[in-house]
Formats: structure tokens, sequence, C-alpha cells
């Protein structure tokens, strides 16, 4: 299985705490939209499987119109294998959802939604800058499933300091009531070079508190569990049936093409990534060019990536799948670092595979890095 990532570099407003590659200077959509179809038709011998997935993220894909939605869609069906039956993602922000959108989204195609809701509450869409407003949030859901679109997945942050536990509790009641398939839940990071890290080192608003992140990820787990959803990954959640199939992709060492600036592509071989510049990314492209950096992996890469991928997972990490896939000498490694973890009772087993306790699961990129075997990769 082989998927397709589009990152539309283009936002009207920049969130505090984000550190993607994005742009609030929109008057340069259609020459972004031309290179990446020049692209598409440059990278068409990059996957050699048919195409299960497309995924429109961002940036904030549906600031696209349907012409230049349909023109993109329609070069990926003309360079590539695309399979029958996919999931194709779209991306959405409430305040960009409306009912001719909506019904020009499906007729093109997209059968999943993945909206940018971030909480139900006034006070932390402020202390987060974003554009929407509450009620644009329930009213694109309420859109959403007239116009028949019912793959829905909702995004939620936690552990900001304006949300408290019951606020907390309210944003996931809703996914209750609106019967969601799919939640992605994220504690609020604070990253290097974004708005919210310079505003916290300036004390203008208050830091992050470790303590409730925590404290917020075990009510975010339990009570989507008590709602069925399976805590597939450690920020995503879904009934069954649901699961987003791009991104597990992703986290199955599958292979992808990114397209757009940023974008990585992954072919078990080696990673690349695209410039990440929309004007030199579009001025490469009218050359016919393309501009991105590439990574030979390593066997020690591809199995620090399996035990990253593989920890966030609920299905764990198997040792005879290493033992296979990697040889003796990493499965050794990882029998040695679980028993310095012995005491520590991170982990359940079943047989040769081991997931994280519910209680570690939070500590789940931590314990990753244990794991790890440093070598360099070989770059050019």
């Amino acid at each position: 299985m082989a998927g397709i990532y589009l990152h539309i570099p283009f936002c009207k407003k920049a969130c505090h705490y984000c550190n993607f590659h994005f742009s609030t200077q929109t008057t340069h959509i259609q020459a972004f939209v031309d290179a990446l179809i020049q692209e598409i038709a440059l990278q068409k011998s990059y996957l050699n499987e048919p195409i299960q997935t497309i995924y429109f993220g961002g940036g904030t894909p549906s600031l696209l119109n349907e012409l230049q939605l349909k023109a993109i869609l329609e070069a990926i069906y003309s360079h590539f294998d695309v399979a029958n039956s996919i999931e194709c993602t779209l991306e959405a922000n409430p305040d960009d959802m409306n009912p001719g959108k909506l019904a020009a989204w499906k007729q093109l195609g997209f059968n999943r939604l993945s909206i940018g809701i971030q909480s139900f509450q006034a006070p932390a869409l402020t202390w987060m800058n974003r554009a929407h407003t509450v009620e644009q949030s329930h009213a694109a859901i309420d859109m959403a499933k007239k116009a028949g679109i019912h793959n829905l997945s909702i995004d939620l942050i936690y552990g900001t300091p304006t949300l408290s536990d019951e606020a907390l509790m309210a944003d996931l009641d809703w996914i209750k009531k609106y019967e969601i398939g799919h939640v992605s839940c994220y504690a609020l990071t604070v990253e290097d070079k974004t708005a919210l890290k310079k505003l916290i080192e300036r004390a203008q608003i208050e830091d992050v508190d470790p303590e409730k992140q925590a404290r917020h990820f075990e009510i975010v787990c339990s009570t989507l569990k008590a709602m069925g959803m399976e805590h597939y990954e450690i920020s995503n959640f879904a009934k069954p049936g649901f699961r987003s199939q791009h991104n597990s992709q992703y986290w199955s060492g599958q292979t992808y093409l990114g397209l757009g600036p940023s974008a990585h592509s992954f072919n078990t071989i080696s990673r690349q990534w695209n410039i990440a510049n929309n004007a030199l990314y579009i001025q490469s492209l009218s050359n016919k060019q393309l501009n991105f950096e590439i990574e030979f992996l390593t066997d020690a890469d591809r199995y620090n990536e399996y035990m990253m991928t593989s920890l966030r997972r609920m299905e764990g990490f198997d040792l005879d799948l290493i033992q296979s896939k990697f040889g003796a000498k990493y499965c050794t490694h990882s029998i040695d670092i679980l028993e310095t973890m012995r005491s520590k009772n991170f982990f359940q087993q079943d047989g040769n595979c081991y997931t994280l306790r519910n209680e570690a699961k939070f500590l789940a990129d931590g314990i990753a890095s244990d794991f790890f075997i440093l070598e360099s990769a070989q770059s050019s």
C-alpha cells in the first residue's frame, strides 16, 4: 500500500503553537498549484505500487478553491496508478467550510475530512490564536454531516493553560454527541521558532504545566475508551473501521510520496524532503527541477524508526520481526534494553510482542529513544 501526501503551505493567520511550514501570504496560491502539478508529473516514477490514500495537509488545504483541487487530483490520477477504492482526506478549518464547498469536495472524491477544531472553548481558541470561533466549529460538523461526509476526524489540543479539566471533559463530550469516528488529541508542545515560545520566554503568557498535560492525557484516554474508541496510536483514537489509513501507512513503514514545500517522502531505502521555501519551490519547478535533500537510511536508522513508531502504536514491537528484519544484533540490543527497564514496569508482554502499559504511554517517545542505536546516516 502506498500513499500521497500534499502539503498546502498557506494559512489565514499564524497559530501561536504551530511550527509547520506555512505562509500567510496567499497571493501566490495559483503559482503554487501550478508548481505542485509540475512536481506530480516529475515524481510519477517514485511509487511503484497502486495509490491507496491521498491526503491534503498543511497549512490549510481548505483555502484552495474547487478548480485548484480538481486540477491537482486530475494530475494525480493522470500520472499514478490509483486504486479503485481509496481514502481521500482533506484537512479543513471550520471557518472555510460552507455547504457549497462541502458539496464540491464530495463531488471531487474527498470521502474523509480532518477538521481543525482544537477546542470547543472560546478562551482556548483565543489563547492559540485560531482563526475560527466555537460557533463555526459546531456549524462545520453539522454541515459536513448534512453534505453526506460521515468519515470525520477532529483535532483537539489539551494541556493549554486556559483549559481546565472540566473544559477538556466538555470538549470530549462533543465527540460523543456528534458521533465522531476519529479523534486526534495532541498535548500542546512548545516548539522552537514559534510565537508561543517567544511569548513564554518574554513571560507574556503562562508556560505549559507537564503535570497538567499528563493528567489531561489520562482523561482523554479513559474518556474516549469509554466511548468505544481504540487508542491505536499515542495521539489517535478511532471507532472500529475509522482508523486513518493514510497515517497508519506512515506508522507501519509503508511507502509514501510527499509533494509540496517541506513535504517528506519515504521508499524504505531513503527519505527525502522538499525545500521549505515557497518562492524557491515555485521557481525550481517552473524550470522543471526538483529541489530536495535526501538521506539514505542505515539499518540503525530503520531500526530506530521502527521502535519509535511501534511504541506509539497499540500493536507495539515484535522481537521476532526485529530478528528477521534487522538481525540478531538488533534483537539482542532490544532484549538488553528491556532488561534495564524491567523494574519500571513500562511494558506488557504477549509472547515476543511488547506494548506500553497505559500509564507509560505518555512517555512513549522518551522510552523509544532509550532503544535507539546511534549511527550516522549518509546524506547528500
